[in-house]
């Protein structure tokens, strides 16, 4: 297995969510016991000399690759949802997005002062998502040592949005 079958395996959708759209479908990755393990196997890799005590798995697509990647680590797991969807007492940040405005939410006690988080989603577009989830894990004391994505969309400039913090794609479309 390589990163390019793992970019091979992901389709373009497009018009979805709504039209002009092309995205990224990776349930073909996640359909492949050898292409899902390849991606876990990667990200993971990049943190076993030095494991995050969490991982900020970011709704929902993110809940699927976090999960795996956080036991072969070792480590906890905690969901980023969207504003509505956690049942407990929540911290919350709105951001812009490529095609429209979203909230998404924290535990109030879902990290303490010093913790080490790790996030995680399926794709980078413009970062507005990853960099409002960073500033949660910020406000609740936490240290952001990484976000990971299985693809980033390198002309939507994400990274720009997450400055200062460590970003890793597997697969980068120009």
């Amino acid at each position: 297995m390589s990163v390019e079958s793992i970019r091979q395996a992901i389709r373009d959708v497009k018009d979805f969510p709504q039209k002009g759209i092309v995205f990224k479908d990776i349930t073909p990755v996640l359909k492949s016991e050898k292409l899902f393990k390849e991606v876990v196997d990667i990200i993971a890799g990049r943190y076993e000399k030095k494991k995050p005590d969490y991982l900020a798995a970011i709704e929902s697509r993110g809940f699927i690759f976090g999960s795996a990647i956080a036991y072969k680590l070792g480590c906890g797991i905690i969901p980023v949802r969207k504003k509505g969807k956690l049942p407990y007492k929540t911290i919350e940040e709105s951001y812009a997005l490529e095609y429209g405005t979203a909230t998404i939410e924290l535990h109030e006690d879902a990290i303490r002062k010093g913790d080490e988080v790790v996030i995680i989603d399926d794709l980078l577009a413009t970062g507005g998502t990853a960099g409002a989830a960073a500033r949660l894990i910020e406000r609740l004391g936490g240290k952001v040592t990484g976000l990971e994505f299985v693809i980033e969309l390198a002309f939507l400039k994400g990274r720009t949005n997450l400055p200062g913090h460590l970003v890793n794609s597997i697969i980068v479309v120009d």
